[in-house]
């Protein structure tokens, strides 16, 4: 009889945890002290190498004011138009913008390895009086413009994805369900690590293993999740909508195809695989992918291999789309 072995982490996270040893839980605000140990367990790993594309950047007019983009073209000529993907950054809707390493690296990357055209979207970020739905009103504004310029963009509006990491996963997720609701669906969405409830589904017991041995500070508990929520919403969690969580939709056959990759050691992944078991008992096809050994948010652990892993598996996805293309 063999004995299930206990999660790890990378040897490269393994090396950082004393890092964070008896830090707090991610919430709202960090003392400076706690802020500066994160950083110190998220520095890089190594050089981002990354690969020489064509970006611009542009302001796409939505509800709230303009919205700005940046738009990542691989450097090869392409006769054909090609395929689009709207991504969104993370950062808990309160922090980061398109310099993230979730963004930036990740548009130039999917751009030069896949010749996919990516538009990564500088949205507005919730605070004490822009709360939720205003960052989906922003990203679903430049979804439907790039979906209407598609041609603009060199893009086949037939092949144009959305996708994005953390809260962007939400956002985009969002994204996908009001366009289905409106005819405009995305071809599929990609997700990682995303977070679609409004309040944490319990974790199975793979994930409740690999919990118990992650340091506090990486952990994001029920009750964080839902201060953080009310917060950005500015409103109970009760009155939370699809457009704010989109695991909440009456009608999950709105959504497109979908890949979802979570991170092993991360409370949030117990939202994308509950997201994931709905989709598929709804009928919508549905990849689920856990990366191992690593915390939230792996695709910014720039200069690791983790991330070179994900870059192929994402790219793998654009190029192919789903298993049923």
């Amino acid at each position: 009889m063999t004995t299930a072995s206990v999660p790890e982490f990378h040897p490269l996270y393994r090396a950082r945890l004393h890092l964070v040893e008896g830090v707090p839980g991610p919430g709202i605000a960090d003392e400076p002290d706690v802020r500066e140990r994160r950083r110190a367990f998220d520095a890089p790993f190594g050089e981002a190498h990354l690969p020489e594309v064509h970006t611009e950047e542009r302001d796409i007019p939505g509800p709230n004011g303009p919205v700005r983009v940046r738009v990542f073209r691989p450097t090869a000529q392409q006769r054909d138009p090609a395929v689009g993907l709207v991504w969104i950054h993370g950062g808990g809707f309160m922090y980061n913008d398109i310099n993230v390493p979730e963004s930036d690296h990740f548009g130039r990357h999917m751009a030069d390895r896949t010749g996919t055209v990516v538009v990564s979207i500088d949205y507005r970020l919730c605070n004490d009086t822009v709360h939720l739905p205003v960052p989906h009103d922003d990203c679903y504004a430049v979804y439907t413009w790039v979906r209407q310029h598609a041609r603009e963009f060199g893009i086949d509006p037939s092949r144009l994805a959305v996708g994005g990491g953390s809260a962007g996963g939400n956002l985009a997720a969002s994204v996908a369900l009001h366009a289905g609701e409106t005819g405009q669906a995305p071809s599929q969405m990609l997700l990682a690590y995303p977070v679609v409830h409004p309040t944490l589904p319990e974790p199975g017991e793979g994930l409740r293993e690999a919990l118990a041995v992650s340091p506090t500070a990486l952990l994001f508990t029920p009750e964080s999740c839902v201060t953080v929520n009310e917060y950005v919403m500015g409103r109970p969690v009760a009155a939370a909508t699809p457009y704010d969580f989109p695991a909440l939709a009456a009608d999950y056959t709105k959504f497109p195809p979908a890949y979802i990759e979570n991170s092993e050691f991360d409370s949030l992944r117990s939202s994308g695989e509950a997201f994931a078991a709905d989709l598929a008992a709804a009928g919508v096809e549905v990849e689920l992918v856990t990366a191992r050994g690593v915390p939230h948010g792996h695709l910014n652990a720039v200069g690791s291999p983790m991330l070179e892993d994900a870059y192929r598996r994402f790219a793998a996805r654009l190029l192919h789309g789903c298993s049923g293309d």
